[in-house]
């Protein structure tokens, strides 16, 4: 098979227009969540929720409104899967491999302990799901705690036993988080929450799975870090590639190569996918950026929850900005330029801090 060399341009320009980042606006937020395969869930809100930014940044404040989310839940065209918004139909790419909990393949140390600590707390998982059966969905502060192994961690989960044992029991399939009452989960069984499909064999979904992502990504890695819940890396999807200065090969969907090209400026969620592989990131756009909110105010370059700026098929900057709810402002703080910004782009990005602040319903105030 022809191996297809690409200038970083040209990958940046694939991986922009596969993550409809270039500009042609998709049509909603349907077909935003299907194109894209998810909308990540973290509830940090220094600007508005990552899955809200994703599909503002896509759609515009003319095309999206966090009701339309609130909606697609509620009717269940979305589900909310293992902190991932996905299409509802996308559930029969997962089931056989919920069906084969803890693991598919050779187990790791994690996957032998999870099902340990499930098999040891087997009486806990049945109260849970006799409570849910009987008056669910709830919040999972109603659920019984009757575990005999606590759930140890270094982490934030250590002995938080009902919330591993419910996350662990999506993965099993039995339950799902059926909505949200303010910032918690509801759960409920999940034979009330998922769509009656039938389960796609494993090793058919998980080339499918691939294929999606690499749709969705343009050009990734064939094998990449580990990384949980969703991987990074494609498989043997689409077609070989490697990229002008960059060591190694590449996966790219074929459907990309050769099209047109029209970029516009656009302001990304630190989880969005196409930066949220950092070497990608590095390899192809030459960008650096880490997510601060966990370091002391002293230690930041760029702020708390800094928006990468996108400029045609060049990241080009990051946009330190907060939305003061209580005052009804949002305040940019700094637009830190990684290189020097020309008239259009600094119109280019000033138009999006506009629609920002419209989206979010807030008065802009400028940098002082």
């Amino acid at each position: 098979m022809t191996v297809h060399e690409l200038s970083r341009t040209d990958a940046r320009r694939i991986a922009v227009r596969a993550q409809l980042l270039d500009a042609t606006r998709p049509y909603g937020l349907s077909d935003v969540v299907r194109r894209l395969t998810l909308l990540q869930i973290d509830p940090t809100a220094a600007v508005a929720p990552s899955a809200d930014l994703v599909a503002w940044s896509r759609l515009g404040a003319s095309g999206y409104a966090p009701a339309d989310l609130t909606a697609a839940l509620a009717d269940r065209t979305l589900l909310e899967l293992r902190a991932m918004i996905r299409p509802a139909e996308d559930l029969a790419l997962y089931r056989a491999e919920m069906a084969e909990w803890p693991e598919r393949g050779t187990p790791t140390s994690w996957s032998e302990y999870h099902g340990t600590w499930v098999a040891a707390n087997d009486a806990c998982r049945r109260d849970i799901l006799d409570r849910l059966g009987t008056a669910g969905p709830l919040p999972s502060r109603e659920l019984p705690d009757t575990c005999e192994l606590p759930w140890r961690s270094s982490g934030w989960s250590n002995n938080r036993n009902v919330t591993k044992l419910l996350e662990l029991m999506v993965q099993r399939g039995e339950v799902a988080v059926a909505g949200r009452s303010g910032g918690d989960r509801l759960w409920d069984l999940a034979e009330r929450v998922y769509p009656d499909t039938p389960a796609i064999p494993v090793a058919e979904a998980l080339r499918t799975r691939d294929e999606r992502r690499l749709r969705a990504l343009g050009i990734a890695r064939a094998r990449g870090p580990e990384c949980q819940v969703e991987p990074a890396d494609v498989g043997e999807a689409g077609e070989p590639a490697v990229v002008e200065g960059v060591r190694g090969r590449w996966r790219v969907d074929p459907a990309q190569l050769g099209q047109p090209f029209a970029g516009r400026a656009a302001l990304l969620s630190p989880f969005d996918r196409l930066i949220h592989d950092r070497r990608r990131t590095t390899e192809l756009f030459g960008f650096d950026y880490q997510l601060e909110m966990y370091k002391p105010a002293a230690k930041r370059r760029w702020g708390y929850f800094a928006l990468p700026i996108l400029y045609g098929e060049r990241l080009v900057g990051k946009l330190d900005a907060t939305a003061d709810r209580r005052a009804g402002v949002l305040r940019v703080d700094a637009i830190h330029e990684d290189e020097e910004f020309d008239r259009a782009v600094t119109e280019a990005v000033g138009r999006e801090i506009e629609d920002l602040a419209r989206f979010l319903g807030l008065e802009l105030l400028p940098p002082r």
